[in-house]
């Protein structure tokens, strides 16, 4: 055969095959590549014979083309259901436990992947209740064992001097931690008092988030977050982050009469941008002043990120018309977590404060 080299070293025939004769064994590069956000899922409570399933989040990390050959769980009792043709960079696998027996479970399955001889392992764990009240649609924000009703809290027509509450209601959604929830980074406006101060597995607790307006620098939007942690000491995560808005409003105290206010007055109040295809949008708010005295747009802010704005006149006199110009930036949109809104503080006392709504698709 002519790709076989052949030399003599010391009377002895020594033979070099070419790399391509050998078999071939598979290296676990593969496996490296495809990493899961959690391998370990607490799917929390169920209740006799009520199937519970556990979604697990894969990034194919490798640019090589992987299929998975096969996946075992560990006994009849679950069902895994996977992608069977080639896999994207992001996929999912879902195991279903049928939850005949009481008490807790803790169940695995075994990944085979494609040129790959090792196994991935994937594990799902929980608790099956003989008599259990589904809660869990009540705190529909994961944040890992604990969930929230909701990610953000809106202190609305605050006067200056107003002290106001908004409650986080939360739940311990693990099966065996127990927690002493509280928030971190508050800054000085803010106070949080929890109760129960130790949420065990199941347990359901308040947070109660109280603003004291008289340590607020300005009047308008004031916007922070804070961010919940499930002991003191633990790190800050952006999974956990809480977004924090207060509206403060200014005092029209001793105001004169009616007929010689300013009053603003807006072709619109709601914007729908359409993308089509584009990565900005923008429009035109027309703003006119109908009163006897001059307008004052004394402040114009953003709720979220993703909006451009200029306002041409900020100062209108009687009879006197403004442009506002917004656009939206379609990327940056699709990533807040909050309804992106636009803040104008008047001098206006029927309408101090003018929101508007940004519907963009």
């Amino acid at each position: 055969m002519k790709s076989v080299i052949k030399y003599m070293v010391k009377g002895a025939l020594r033979v070099f095959l070419p790399f391509y004769l050998f078999p071939f064994f598979p290296s676990n590069v593969a496996a490296q590549k495809i990493v899961a956000e959690k391998s370990t899922v607490d799917v929390g409570r169920t209740g006799y014979q009520a199937p519970i399933t556990a979604v697990f989040e894969f990034r194919n990390k490798g640019g090589r083309k992987l299929r998975i050959e096969s996946v075992q769980p560990d006994c009849n009792c679950t069902v895994v259901d996977y992608p069977k043709g080639e896999l994207g960079e992001h996929f999912q696998i879902r195991m279903t436990y049928d939850a005949r027996q009481l008490g807790h479970f803790d169940k695995q399955a075994a990944i085979r992947l494609s040129g790959s001889s090792k196994l991935q392992y994937i594990r799902m764990k929980g608790v099956v209740l003989e008599h259990y009240v589904d809660v869990s649609g009540l705190y529909p924000v994961d944040m890992g064992d604990l969930r929230l009703d909701r990610r953000d809290l809106e202190f609305d027509d605050i006067n200056r001097g107003d002290r106001q509450e908004q409650q986080l209601r939360i739940y311990n959604y693990s099966t065996s931690q127990t927690y002493e929830p509280n928030l971190l980074h508050l800054p000085p406006y803010l106070t949080a008092v929890v109760q129960p101060v130790q949420l065990k597995p199941g347990d359901q607790g308040v947070i109660t988030v109280t603003l004291n307006s008289s340590k607020l620098h300005d009047y308008g939007l004031t916007q922070s977050s804070v961010y919940l942690a499930g002991h003191l000491g633990d790190k800050v995560s952006a999974d956990h982050e809480i977004g924090v808005s207060a509206v403060m409003l200014p005092s029209f105290s001793g105001v004169a009469d009616a007929q010689y206010l300013p009053k603003i007055q807006l072709s619109k109040e709601s914007v729908d941008f359409i993308f089509d295809g584009k990565s900005k949008a923008t429009d035109v708010i027309d703003i006119v002043n109908t009163g006897h005295a001059v307008l004052d747009i004394s402040s114009l802010q953003m709720f979220t990120p993703g909006l451009r704005i200029s306002l041409d006149k900020s100062r209108l006199q009687p009879g006197e018309y403004a442009k506002l110009k917004i656009t939206a930036m379609r990327n940056e949109l699709l990533r807040v977590r909050t309804r992106p809104r636009i803040l104008m503080i008047t001098n206006d006392p029927q309408k101090p404060k003018v929101v508007i709504e940004i519907n963009a698709q």
